[in-house]
C-alpha cells in the first residue's frame, strides 16, 4: 500500500514524564560493560595469551542457542574438554570484567533427544551435552533474555549475531568464492578477489503509534492468536527513520502518522537487527490492514493496555519480557513518551 500524500513533518513535542527507564530492555547495557577491544583482533600473540589464561571464558552456541545454567549464561573455560571435542569457528568477543571472552560455534555437536522445530514461532526445547553438568543446556535466547544481566545479554547478543553472520555469509558476494574469517572473526576475506566483508546489522523501525488515549497494536500473520505488538518493519535504502515509520504504518494498517520521535535502540540478534524504537502520533484512526503484512490491527485504550501488561486481558497476551515493544508500552503508560 502506497500513501499518495506526503506525510506531515511536524516535530514531536518533548517528553513530559521524565527520564526514560532502560531497565527491562534486553541486550542494552547502560554501563557499556563489554570492551570490544578492536585493536586486539589482529594481535595473534595477545589472543594466544588470553586463550591460555584460566580466567578467560567462552560462550558456546549450538545453532544460535547459547549455553545456560540456572543462574544465566554458562561460560566455559578455554581449556574445557567439550570445546576441544567439537570443531567450530571461534571469535574474540572482547573484554568483560577484566577477562577475555570468546565465542565458539558448537553446531557440529549432535545432541540426543528433541531437536528444534524450525517451523515453530518459538521452540522451547533444550539440548544437553553429556559432558556438561546437569542443568546446563542449549536454549533459545529469546526465551531467557529477560533473565540475563545486562553484561551477559550484551555478550550473548554479540556472539549470536556474529556467529549467525558467519553461517549465512560464507561466500563472497562479489565473485561467489568461499571466503575465510579474519580479524578474530570480525571480518571475512575472499581469497580469489581479495574483497573484505564485514558483519552487517539491519536497521528496523519499531513504533508505538498513539492517538489520544489509544495505542495501535498489530498481529503478524504467523503469530499466536493472542500475540499483539507494536508495528515494525525494515528500513529501506535512502530512508530516514521518520519516513520508514510513516511508510510502514500506512502500508500495514492504513493509518497516517504525523510527528515521529526516536526513543531508544535495542540490538536484536535474530539474526542481526538493530531495533530503532520510535513514538509516532497518528493523524487518522481508520484501520485498513494489508493481510500479507499483518493478520490484524486494533486500537486499544490506555486502561486496557494496563490489563494486557498485567496478563489480565482475555484476547491479548502480555509482550515478551525484554523486548523493546513491551518497553515502549510501559514507558508510554508512565507518561515518558508523550
Amino acid at each position: 500500500m502506497t500513501d499518495p500524500r506526503p506525510a506531515a513533518a511536524s516535530a514531536m513535542p518533548p517528553a513530559r514524564g521524565g527520564r526514560l527507564d532502560p531497565r527491562g530492555l534486553a541486550f542494552v547495557n547502560p554501563q557499556g560493560g563489554l570492551d570490544r577491544a578492536a585493536h586486539l583482533r589482529g594481535d595473534a600473540e595477545a589472543l594466544a595469551a588470553f586463550r591460555a589464561d584460566p580466567q578467560s571464558r567462552v560462550i558456546g552456541l549450538w545453532r544460535g542457542r547459547p549455553l545456560f545454567d540456572a543462574q544465566g549464561l554458562h561460560l566455559l573455560p578455554c581449556a574445557d574438554p567439550v570445546l576441544a571435542g567439537i570443531d567450530g569457528l571461534e571469535l574474540f568477543v572482547g573484554l568483560a570484567d577484566g577477562r577475555a571472552i570468546f565465542a565458539r560455534d558448537l553446531s557440529a555437536f549432535e545432541p540426543e533427544g528433541e531437536r528444534p522445530d524450525g517451523a515453530a514461532f518459538f521452540d522451547p526445547s533444550e539440548q544437553r551435552h553429556p559432558d556438561l553438568p546437569e542443568g546446563v543446556v542449549f536454549a533459545e535466547l529469546r526465551g531467557r533474555m529477560g533473565l540475563l544481566t545486562p553484561a551477559e545479554a550484551e555478550i550473548a547478543a554479540t556472539a549470536r549475531a556474529m556467529l549467525e553472520w558467519h553461517r549465512s555469509h560464507s561466500f563472497c558476494s562479489f565473485c561467489g568464492a568461499a571466503s575465510v574469517p579474519e580479524q578474530s572473526g570480525w571480518q571475512r576475506r575472499c581469497p580469489d578477489c581479495e574483497r573484505p566483508h564485514f558483519p552487517r546489522t539491519d536497521p528496523v523501525v519499531i513504533m508505538l503509534i498513539t492517538r489520544g488515549n489509544e495505542v495501535l497494536l498489530g498481529r503478524g500473520p504467523h503469530w499466536p492468536e493472542t500475540m499483539y505488538s507494536a508495528l515494525a518493519g525494515f528500513m529501506e535504502p535512502g530512508e530516514t527513520f521518520e519516513a520508514a515509520v510513516r511508510r510502514e504504518v500506512f502500508e500495514e494498517a492504513g493509518v497516517h502518522v504525523g510527528p515521529v520521535r526516536f526513543v531508544a535502540s535495542q540490538p536484536w540478534p535474530f539474526p542481526a537487527s538493530l531495533m530503532l524504537g520510535c513514538h509516532g502520533i497518528a493523524t487518522s484512526s481508520e484501520i485498513t490492514i494489508d493481510p500479507v503484512e499483518i493478520a490484524d490491527a486494533r486500537w486499544i485504550s490506555r486502561e486496557r493496555l494496563l490489563g494486557v501488561l498485567a496478563g489480565r486481558d482475555p484476547e491479548i497476551s502480555p509482550p515478551r519480557a525484554g523486548a523493546i515493544a513491551g518497553w515502549l508500552m510501559r514507558e508510554w503508560l508512565a507518561d515518558r513518551l508523550d
